[in-house]
């Protein structure tokens, strides 16, 4: 964060004594002409626009010059709010009415003075008003206007919204003579307090990119967190009687037992928020104070993933299209949960969804709609599993046949003989590496010369998190990170050229905005088939690492980190549990 906490020189010229004729200025300064500033003032007669964005919007100069000029005349400091690190509490400090009249904002405060960033610091009445206000000492920063106007919203509203709702929600349910079965049945009463919280809930998870949302309650407080990159971020909140109404709702919308607390339970909805169409997963545990609730959002506005959008190289890209354009065979994708296996089956399914190939999907639970496939969701509860509806699909001249996870030997089998019989099949399972994926099919009972036939290629992938392009900078690897480069024996043992994220506003102090997938393939053939027809699974791995096509994740993770895309710790989170 900048240090603008020291008393200097040009904090101490902060507060402006007399009229500052700005025009004036820029003209004696030679950054403008006398006819643009006569040209500019009679269009300011017209507008009634501050002079500074009138001879802006004539092109006489441009705002960063303009903001430039001022800090350098005014001897304050010029503020980029983008990459300044500000609590709102500080910034509430000013109501919002008066931060957008007067276009400001308190950036810090101290006890004898706060530091006020201004889009106009000539402005005596603004300044007069925050010090009537404040009762402090105010020290200027120039920061810009849009820059400003777009944060306020954030500032005053995302971040007191959700409070403000729980508060209200909490008084209604404090004060007893609110009728909560008659509110949370009455699923069109949108100006219910509990309503609104799980629309803001909503409409901020949608804003954030957030995969999941947590609803945790304690003994005194209730934690709502949001998973967002990866990460969870949490907020705390002191209304804890609130989650009743909270989970209540939830329940109805998901047409659950609102009577049972007792048992774990699971649904879905749909909910339309900002134009997004999103479908909700909800699960419901039963902890030491209430119920527990995670919400996997699945938003189906943004469409499906083509293989150029996914970041794979686009070797390994043209590569996956070779194999998943064969008449018969199987590819599996493998990695942990949350690694975006789906992402890429679906990718997969979208390059295949032509009105030549007949598709049959088994899934549980089917996460998107596509046109033109026929798409089945297993029921366990019924006996409507895995490997029955794979049966009957085979029944229903499929040529492509997605199955959602080989969980076991039967399903693993069927899976594997449909490739052989002129079906391509495409799969999940759980494993860290793409070898790592023939042990466990042998583990689970699979025959080496069954594997060997079907299996076309292993897919095995992760996510990491992208560097924020906006606060991005030069990284120098510390002793950790020097110590796992050195081990990288195929990799460039140089350490420079590395990038981390400082954090700021746009990436929410993180350092990252989005993830990207990092991937390796593995295609059988060669000396790999023969240890599989043996179930020789060292000579596998051997075979492998021996393949110059193959490229493990470690090795593609560090080339991205190399390129600055992703950080080298990300790529040593990936390098860590890729094991061969």
């Amino acid at each position: 964060m900048t240090d603008l906490s020291a008393d200097s020189k040009a904090t101490q010229a902060a507060a402006p004594h007399r009229k500052i004729r700005i025009g004036d200025l820029l003209v004696s300064n030679g950054v403008i002409t006398e006819a643009q500033l006569m040209t500019a003032l009679a269009e300011q007669k017209k507008t009634g626009q501050k002079l500074g964005y009138t001879l802006i919007d004539s092109g006489f100069i441009d705002e960063d010059r303009l903001l430039q000029f001022l800090s350098q005349q005014l001897q304050i400091p010029l503020i980029d709010l983008s990459t300044f690190v500000v609590d709102p509490q500080t910034v509430r400090q000013l109501p919002e009415t008066v931060a957008r009249r007067y276009r400001m904002v308190v950036l810090e405060s101290r006890d004898q003075d706060v530091l006020l960033g201004m889009a106009d610091p000539t402005d005596l009445f603004a300044y007069d008003e925050a010090s009537r206000l404040l009762k402090k000492r105010v020290r200027q920063a120039v920061v810009r206007e849009s820059e400003l106007l777009r944060r306020l919203s954030r500032w005053y509203q995302d971040q007191e919204a959700l409070q403000d709702l729980a508060g209200e929600l909490h008084q209604e349910l404090s004060a007893g003579d609110v009728d909560l079965q008659q509110m949370l049945s009455t699923i069109a009463a949108e100006d219910a307090p509990v309503v609104r919280l799980l629309q803001k809930l909503f409409e901020e998870a949608i804003d954030n990119k957030a995969s999941d949302i947590h609803i945790e309650p304690e003994e005194k407080v209730l934690r709502i967190r949001q998973r967002i990159d990866g990460v969870l971020q949490e907020r705390v909140m002191n209304e804890v009687r609130i989650v009743t109404a909270l989970v209540q709702r939830l329940k109805l919308l998901a047409n659950l037992d609102i009577s049972e607390k007792r048992l774990p339970q699971d649904g879905r909805f749909q909910i339309k928020v900002k134009s997004h169409q999103v479908d909700v997963r909800l699960s419901t545990m039963p902890v030491a104070h209430g119920e527990a609730v995670v919400m996997r959002l699945l938003d189906q506005t943004s469409g499906i993933l083509r293989f150029e959008e996914l970041g794979m190289p686009e070797s390994l890209r043209e590569r996956l299209r070779r194999v998943i354009r064969q008449p018969h065979g199987m590819l599996l994708v493998t990695g942990p949960t949350g690694s975006g296996k789906t992402t890429t089956l679906y990718a997969a399914l979208n390059e295949l969804n032509t009105p030549q190939h007949k598709i049959i999907t088994v899934e549980d639970p089917v996460e998107y709609r596509l046109p033109r496939i026929n798409q089945v969701q297993v029921h366990e509860q019924i006996g409507l599993t895995f490997a029955r509806v794979l049966r009957t699909a085979l029944r229903q001249d499929p040529d492509v046949i997605l199955v959602g996870e080989m969980r076991d030997l039967e399903t693993a089998q069927i899976g594997l003989r449909a490739a052989i019989t002129g079906h391509f099949v495409l799969s999940t399972l759980h494993t860290n590496s793409a070898v790592g994926t023939i042990s466990r099919l042998v583990d689970m009972g699979a025959q080496g010369y069954l594997i060997a036939t079907a299996l076309e290629a292993v897919l095995a992938q992760r996510l990491v998190r992208r560097i924020c392009p906006h606060c991005a900078q030069p990284h120098e690897p510390d002793e950790h990170e020097r110590v796992w480069l050195a081990r990288q024996t195929d990799a460039d043992a140089a350490t420079d050229g590395f990038q981390l994220g400082r954090g700021c506003e746009r990436c929410n102090q993180s350092g990252y905005q989005g993830r990207v997938g990092v991937y390796e393939l593995l295609e059988m053939r060669g000396d790999l088939l023969a240890a599989l027809r043996n179930q020789d699974i060292d000579g596998f791995a051997a075979a492998a690492l021996a393949d110059p096509s193959f490229t493990p994740l470690a090795a593609s993770a560090l080339a991205m980190a190399r390129a600055g895309v992703t950080s080298l710790a990300e790529a040593i989170r990936v390098g860590g549990d890729a094991d061969l």
